[in-house]
């Protein structure tokens, strides 16, 4: 497994370089065919406020998977301990998936289609670049004084099913997950309801 390390207003030392190495080691142990593990430390200012915030996004590579998680803290160690945290269980989960399993115990929410409860969850736009490195961001037409931004951005759709999808929503850590449904050829949206019930809504 690749390690890789990038730093954005601020050095990482080699302390903290050993320390994630130290770490990244179980990554293998908890997800097979582990390619790469990307660790991403930005340090925020907050002066005005509280001071500098430091977050840590964790990434893994591995085949056919994504699987992400970040965090915030005041100092980079204890950020990364709380994203590398999450990012174990999600990584469990993933490894869960692969295994075979006798009877079916998933949430019964992944088939219902409902368009108003969808538009009540205040969803947070995921960064769709990071599932597809060549996505493109198209700029929004100018709208003079408003106070609106409206960002867009296209990427290459994949065709999978309702269960996929939620498990990718999971592991990537967001709150929807675009996707064709294999089962209609459908653009579709798979989301997070309330407690582990999930929903998909499909264009017509």
């Amino acid at each position: 497994m690749e390690l890789r390390i990038s730093a954005k207003n601020l050095t990482v030392s080699d302390r903290f370089r050993e320390y994630v190495s130290e770490r990244a080691e179980k990554v293998d142990h908890l997800l097979h065919r582990v390619q790469e593990l990307a660790v991403k430390v930005t340090r925020h200012d907050h002066s005005r406020n509280s001071g500098p915030e430091d977050q840590v996004e964790l990434t893994v590579f591995a085949t056919g998977q994504i699987i992400r998680a970040e965090a915030h803290a005041q100092d980079k160690f204890s950020a990364f301990d709380v994203a590398f945290g999450k990012l174990a269980e999600r990584l469990r989960r993933a490894n869960d998936r692969t295994k075979p399993h006798h009877g079916h115990h998933g949430s019964p929410g992944a088939s219902e289609l409902s368009a108003t409860e969808f538009s009540g969850l205040g969803l947070t736009p995921a960064d769709l670049s990071l599932l597809h490195p060549e996505a493109e961001t198209v700029e929004a037409p100018d709208l003079g004084t408003s106070p609106v931004v409206i960002r867009r951005k296209e990427f290459h759709g994949e065709t999978m099913d309702a269960d996929d999808a939620i498990s990718n929503m999971e592991l990537l850590g967001h709150d929807f997950y675009l996707f064709i449904d294999s089962s209609t050829g459908k653009p579709s949206v798979a989301y997070r309801r309330k407690g582990w019930n999930y929903g998909v809504i499909a264009l017509v």
